[in-house]
């Protein structure tokens, strides 16, 4: 059965092209994603769309490259919200608590999987 939160085919491909590197690009996508969830705090509580919709659009594109497919998804919405002319407050702020939540699981499983290439 497949994880609906990160899709193992493309780990296991990325572990396949990295190597030996692979447990670098866990730990960097943690730390990275750590810091996109900051901005996304820190451009709420602004109300900076331009930074809202930036730090999605990135953060979308790391968790799809990972397969975080869900965290992708809803870093999609958030950047969609982004464009408009006046930022929804509220549902940047539900959204925001989606990917916290959404992230919260990933970073268990990217913890579990990365814990098997310790030794």
């Amino acid at each position: 059965m497949q994880d609906p939160h990160l899709d193992s085919a493309v780990l296991a491909s990325l572990q396949d092209l990295m190597e030996g590197e692979y447990p670098v690009l866990l730990d960097t996508f943690l730390a990275d994603s750590d810091e996109r969830v900051r901005l996304l705090a820190e451009a709420l509580h602004t109300q900076n769309a331009q930074l809202l919709r930036l730090t999605a659009h990135s953060f979308k594109g790391s968790c799809s490259n990972m397969g975080a497919l869900l965290l992708a998804d809803l870093c999609k919405q958030l950047e969609d919200l982004g464009h408009r002319q006046a930022l929804d407050v509220a549902a940047a702020a539900t959204l925001i608590e989606h990917i916290d939540r959404e992230f919260a699981i990933v970073r268990i499983l990217m913890k579990s999987e990365r814990q098997r290439f310790r030794g």
